[in-house]
């Protein structure tokens, strides 16, 4: 193949990671919407919706594994075909995140804990997802390293929110065994929202650590 067709080529798998990037964004976004407005209806989109996101997943890997078959890469493209194999791994895993927040609407009733932010939270992480992925695209070595500090900040966030959650159930007066399993069940619903958001973060921070490898062979953030 001629080394103009396989530049083209590389070009085009960068754009439909992007473009994979965005779909995935949009599920998590609709699994946290599902979430706040209790609506199942959205909830399923969200899970149902996994099945294309996989697909999406299958048909890169394979042209990861074609790019690479075609013809011997130079070291930087062939770390840019490594790091992008690595990026749609994360996107995927992302999207199996946002698939929880849809079951977990489906088992949720109601909000006993409202000092916790679920949807700042999500914000937070859609934010380093975009920004990541910005960083993938323009090979932003600075965004990769500021994404690694808001990691820790978001966190700290997790933590914050645990603790909250921890305490109201110290604090909480119940009358009847029904009322403490369903408490319970809330709350193991919410830990685990929290603990899956805070993934989501740790995978746009994957991401920005492979895009750092893949544009000055830095594995300073790899983890």
């Amino acid at each position: 193949m001629a080394r103009k067709s396989y530049q083209e080529k590389l070009t085009e798998l960068r754009e439909d990671i992007l473009y994979m990037s965005e779909v995935v964004m949009e599920r998590l976004r609709m699994g946290l919407d599902a979430l706040e407005q209790k609506d199942n209806e959205m909830a399923h989109e969200v899970i149902k919706g996994d099945g294309e996101i996989n697909r999406m997943y299958l048909d890169l890997e394979q042209d990861c594994i074609d790019l690479l078959a075609l013809q011997q890469p130079v070291a930087s493209d062939l770390r840019f075909i490594a790091a992008s194999f690595k990026i749609i791994t994360d996107l995927e895993r992302i999207a199996d995140l946002a698939v929880n927040l849809g079951e977990y609407t489906l088992d949720a009733k109601e909000d006993l804990f409202p000092d916790v932010d679920v949807q700042e939270m999500g914000e937070l992480t859609l934010a380093m997802i975009e920004d990541a992925m910005i960083a993938y695209d323009t090979e932003n070595i600075d965004a990769c390293r500021e994404l690694a500090a808001r990691d820790d900040d978001l966190d700290q966030f997790a933590e914050r929110a645990s603790e909250i959650v921890v305490r109201d159930l110290i604090e909480r007066e119940l009358d009847t065994p029904e009322e403490v399993e369903a408490l319970l069940q809330d709350v193991s619903r919410l830990l685990l929202t929290i603990r899956d958001l805070e993934r989501v973060g740790d995978h746009a921070v994957n991401i920005a650590a492979r895009t750092l490898y893949m544009v000055e062979n830095d594995d300073e953030l790899i983890y």
